[in-house]
């Protein structure tokens, strides 16, 4: 059983949808125990840094996705849900911190003649590890969907998982051990994302 952690905000209904076309058992959970005798979780995310934050603290949900991450146990992110695992971020002058799982922040891109904030539509992968169980069966140069204004920064580049470039190349996508985290949106990128959505779910059988 994968669990989906929805706290009010996230892209919750398409993610939920899409882990059900490729298999998966899920079940929507809103509190600590209903990660318990989960094998996986999925922390997806639509909206903004601090409201992601805030309602997981509110739901005791945030040393609840730490300790499920720290047992070793598959753990997805998905855009701001990718967001929330680094220490803080600069969207709305932020005031709340991150779960703190990788060092590093998240920032906006900077304006530059002819690039659109937010991106909105398809972007490419350049994979950094050919390897990474996520990424299994899906080559190298792919499309997926992004709708983002910012983006992390890791301090450790040996956990990026993919590149992609707009504007400013930026990590389109992590992996440590048994943590994987992506900006784009697997549930809206079509056959390449039910892939990756495919690949997480094997690693919770």
């Amino acid at each position: 059983m994968i669990a989906l952690i929805d706290y009010g905000a996230g892209n919750l209904r398409s993610v939920h949808k899409a882990l059900r076309f490729v298999g998966a058992e899920v079940r929507v959970v809103t509190r600590p125990e209903g990660l318990r005798d989960a094998r996986a979780l999925v922390l997806p995310g639509v909206g903004a840094f601090d409201d992601c934050l805030n309602a997981l603290h509110r739901q005791e949900l945030v040393e609840a996705s730490r300790a499920f991450i720290r047992s070793g146990r598959p753990f997805l992110g998905i855009c701001v849900g990718y967001q929330a695992l680094f220490e803080r971020s600069e969207e709305f002058n932020s005031t709340t911190a991150g779960l703190g799982i990788f060092e590093g922040a998240v920032v906006r891109f900077e304006e530059q003649e002819g690039l659109k904030i937010p991106q909105i539509g398809w972007n490419r992968l350049e994979f950094a590890h050919p390897n990474c169980p996520l990424f299994k069966g899906i080559p190298d140069g792919s499309y997926v969907y992004f709708v983002h204004s910012y983006y992390p920064l890791p301090t450790r580049p040996e956990i990026v998982a993919t590149w992609t470039d707009y504007g400013d190349t930026f990590a389109s996508a992590i992996w440590q051990d048994q943590v994987f985290a992506t900006q784009f949106h697997p549930e809206k990128s079509q056959e390449v994302g039910l892939q990756v959505l495919r690949n997480f779910v094997a690693l919770a059988q």
